[in-house]
């Protein structure tokens, strides 16, 4: 009887060894493997310096901000974040520079609506607007948790404004699609420059979302759920 305890509690242990050694949690009812630390993201970082998550604006200095949900100025008319904060990992915020010095060649450059997203945002968005088409599920998890997904638009490099575009971020329409066609014609130029010079520094648009670019080989990275101002403050950011 002792040696058949011993044996469960054994398997049970191999069975959550992975995220116990990356400090990853299952605090979820669909029992993904969530990392939850700083301290686990460091040990990461040690050993792959590609898995950091940085700000934006160290590698792109003259990106424009508009965290939408940093402010009620989104589609659930609700502040998700404290503060607004853009990271990515570390070959995504590179990727990003790549595109603003292509893009400032004509004269514009990216505003970013959102970037890393702790996983519990990305739960909280489903619970109050169960979408399967425009909002990730939770039983998956975002890319945008996994910090190699950016929301972005173009604006004038020199006014800061945006470009006008299909449609406004976050909308839950057909025109939104990445490759609608009935739209004005220097709109679908805009959208398409903009899908081209991403994707030629290694992204992929979503279908459903002309703003929704999501870096090559994001599998690599984990889903995180850790605080955007813990992650702030532990790289001593201010705002």
């Amino acid at each position: 009887m002792l040696m058949k305890t011993f044996y469960f509690y054994l398997l049970v242990l191999l069975a959550f060894l992975p995220q116990m050694v990356l400090g990853q949690k299952n605090t979820n009812p669909y029992n993904l493997a969530l990392l939850s630390s700083l301290d686990s993201l460091t040990k990461l970082v040690e050993k792959n310096a590609d898995q950091d998550l940085v700000e934006i604006k160290q590698y792109v200095p003259d990106v424009v901000l508009d965290l939408k949900y940093a402010t009620k100025d989104n589609f659930l008319k609700k502040k998700l974040y404290k503060k607004g904060y853009a990271f990515v990992r570390l070959p995504v915020a590179k990727a990003l520079a790549q595109v603003q010095a292509e893009l400032a060649v004509y004269g514009v450059g990216i505003k970013v609506f959102d970037a890393y997203r702790p996983y519990s945002v990305t739960r909280k968005m489903f619970e109050i607007r169960p979408d399967t088409v425009f909002l990730a599920v939770p039983w998956r998890g975002s890319q945008h948790n996994r910090g190699c997904a950016v929301d972005v638009t173009l604006v004038d490099l020199m006014s800061k404004k945006e470009i006008p575009m299909p449609t406004p971020y976050d909308d839950f329409t057909e025109k939104a699609h990445a490759n609608y066609t009935n739209l004005p014609e220097e709109q679908i130029k805009d959208r398409e420059l903009l899908k081209e010079v991403m994707h030629k520094a290694g992204f992929k648009v979503y279908e459903s979302e002309w703003w929704h670019f999501t870096y090559k080989d994001c599998q690599q990275y984990g889903l995180v759920d850790i605080d955007l101002e813990k992650l702030a403050k532990s790289k001593k950011l201010k705002k």
